[in-house]
């Protein structure tokens, strides 16, 4: 079959195409999938760039979102028969194989029907943002309908799946975007303030729209500055909700303290990094649970751009070079 494997750690050049063996079951409760297509992610080019979380398995599968049809069961499988249309979050991190190849194989539990009114293509956009959005907001922060929200990158993989999962939650939305095209995005999906940070200081429009209050929650797909510079736009006793990384100096943490602020971290990989089984069972059931408000049009997909598998390599340069918006999608040979 054919694959794309990262053969070292490094730029886009260690993403080579390679033909390889067809993956074997690795267990009674596995299935094989032949993927249709593979998301891709932000998270696929730092593990590329700067290591998986496996560094000595090399060369490697990236890719951790799939869809596809089953293609063959193990022994003690019950949830899937051959030919269903399948999607999951699962490898890809340095582990088990990814996605970014023709074939691969996945335990059953971690699989979902995907939406029978989405394509293959589109349904492999969507697991692991899905899951994140899921986790952030309803489980990390247990966001409440009449709240505010304030979203950060709101057209991006993440950005767009939160705020349609905000707007049906009943939440009140504002958003920071980089142009007008995005900010059309975000509100045609149901934001209600926009706010352009190249031009606009977010924090003051944010405390604009809350009559000086501050968002109730922040959700933080960017980091960095823009992480510290949320804890003024949120209510005193708010929750700001980050995905990524940011050191805080003890001036932010005083901030942070004196404001009585909850700074929650969300990463949606640490069941399959932690091996922790039941914790995957639980995200496979926000997969059924997505399936169920995409197929009564609560929630949709943006798929910006659809690259042929050899091009892994360029869907990386695309999303390093930023702004992307929605999602990347590789697809397979036919």
């Amino acid at each position: 079959m054919q694959a794309i494997l990262m053969t070292a750690t490094g730029g886009t050049d260690v993403l080579q195409k390679a033909e390889i063996l067809l993956p074997e079951l690795p267990s009674e409760h596995h299935i094989r999938v032949k993927l249709a297509a593979a998301g891709v992610n932000p998270l696929d080019t730092k593990l590329r760039a700067k290591g998986t979380y496996y560094p000595r398995v090399l060369p490697t599968i990236l890719g951790c979102d799939g869809a596809g049809v089953v293609e063959k069961i193990g022994s003690a499988v019950t949830r899937f028969k051959v030919g269903d249309a399948v999607y999951f979050c699962n490898g890809g991190i340095g582990e088990e194989p990814g996605c970014y190849a023709e074939y691969t194989t996945v335990h059953e539990d971690y699989c979902a029907a995907k939406p029978t009114n989405l394509s293959l293509i589109e349904s492999a956009a969507l697991p692991l943002v899905l899951i994140t959005v899921w986790e952030a907001l309803v489980e990390r922060v247990n966001v409440q309908a009449g709240q505010t929200i304030l979203i950060h990158a709101a057209a991006g993989g993440v950005g767009h799946i939160a705020v349609q999962l905000a707007q049906h939650l009943g939440v009140r939305i504002a958003v920071t975007v980089s142009d007008d095209k995005k900010g059309g995005l975000a509100q045609g999906l149901g934001a209600e303030k926009i706010i352009n940070y190249r031009e606009q200081n977010f924090v003051q429009e944010t405390l604009n729209w809350t009559q000086d209050q501050g968002v109730d929650v922040v959700l933080d797909c960017v980091g960095g500055d823009t992480f510290l510079r949320s804890f003024n736009a949120a209510r005193i006793g708010g929750k700001i909700v980050t995905l990524l990384s940011s050191a805080l100096s003890l001036e932010n943490s005083q901030l942070a303290r004196l404001r009585n602020l909850s700074l929650c971290y969300e990463l949606m990989l640490t069941p399959q990094v932690q091996h922790l089984h039941d914790e995957r069972i639980r995200q496979r059931k926000i997969l059924e649970q997505s399936a169920q408000l995409i197929e009564a049009g609560k929630l949709g997909v943006l798929v910006s751009h659809v690259f042929p598998l050899r091009e892994a390599a360029r869907a990386h340069q695309l999303i390093e070079q930023g702004g992307v918006l929605g999602k990347i999608v590789l697809t397979m040979p036919s």
